[in-house]
């Protein structure tokens, strides 16, 4: 079977071992341990000249993740992400994503839990709820009943003051709006920051779970039904009915264990800067790279990218 494998380089900053360094780009001692350990023949296609490339060849599904396992270890500690997908069908109509720590840096809930003065008792239960040791419903609802008495303006003042934008993310969702890609952001957070993130972004849809509010004090109740696991899934379904998709036209990307269900039922199914859960169920990790490199999974080449 015809398979396409990807290497993708973070060139954009610093390493976390030496924050004065920028990484190395992609560059011909990386290729040719690849070229070495498979025997590879065919040409290299540059889609971003020492950032990402990629080579078609023939190999079982079976050993993909085999294939990957051992590609990494031996460009290891170089920041490479390394990818091998059937060549079929890469570029997608409809991407799902999560929002908290994907599309944004932050976790907005325990941003409003610092608020609250309870930033390390709720940071605590999210950090073991995205690592799937508790279910997610219980975990959000025991979460947002340490919030009750918050004033609402401190979601306000979240927006304006801390919330930063993954880099990529703009170029991920407006590249594929402009090839008539459909977009959603779908997240176990709250809507008073999924539609302003959204917004900014350039996303069509958005969908997250709501935060009650009173007299602008916070409730401590979260609206139902919960967006949760299940939830997110539903919703990726409704999404490729409204267009006449099926999920295997599908990209979705998340970080955490409440998105295991949405990435394994995409076609292609991405954990980025992931939870170790999430990183051996989706099809791909993105462990380096921003989420540009989502675009060269499907084939985009620089040239290509929008915004």
């Amino acid at each position: 079977m015809d398979t396409v494998l990807i290497l993708i380089a973070s060139v954009s900053g610093p390493s976390a071992s030496d924050p004065s360094a920028s990484r190395p780009p992609l560059g011909e001692p990386q290729l040719d341990v690849v070229r070495q350990k498979l025997g590879l023949a065919e040409p290299t296609r540059w889609l971003a000249p020492g950032k990402a490339c990629e080579w078609t060849f023939a190999a079982d599904p079976a050993d993909h993740r085999r294939i990957e396992d051992s590609l990494r270890e031996a460009l290891a500690p170089s920041p490479i992400d390394i990818a091998i997908l059937p060549a079929q069908g890469r570029r997608k109509a409809l991407l799902v994503a999560d929002m908290d720590s994907t599309i944004i840096g932050q976790e907005c809930i325990d941003e409003l839990a610092v608020m609250a003065g309870v930033g390390d008792e709720i940071s605590a239960i999210t950090e073991r709820a995205m690592r799937g040791e508790l279910a997610f419903e219980q975990a959000l609802e025991a979460r947002v009943a340490m919030l009750k008495g918050l004033r609402s303006d401190a979601i306000t003042r979240i927006l304006a003051e801390k919330i930063t934008f993954t880099p990529g993310g703009r170029q991920l969702v407006r590249t594929m709006r402009a090839n008539g890609a459909r977009t959603a952001l779908i997240s176990g957070g709250f809507t008073a920051f999924t539609a302003h993130v959204a917004e900014i972004v350039g996303f069509d849809h958005h969908r997250g779970n709501a935060l009650l509010i009173e007299n602008d004090v916070l409730t401590g109740q979260v609206g139902t039904p919960i967006l949760g696991r299940d939830a997110k899934v539903t919703a990726l379904r409704e999404l490729c009915e409204a267009s006449a998709l099926t999920p295997a036209d599908a990209l979705a990307v998340g970080d955490g264990a409440n998105d295991i269900p949405m990435l394994e039922t995409a076609g292609l199914g991405v954990a980025f800067h992931a939870k170790p859960k999430t990183r051996d169920a989706a099809d791909v990790r993105i462990d380096h790279a921003d989420l540009s490199a989502l675009l060269y999974l499907q084939g985009y080449t620089e040239e290509e990218f929008r915004g």
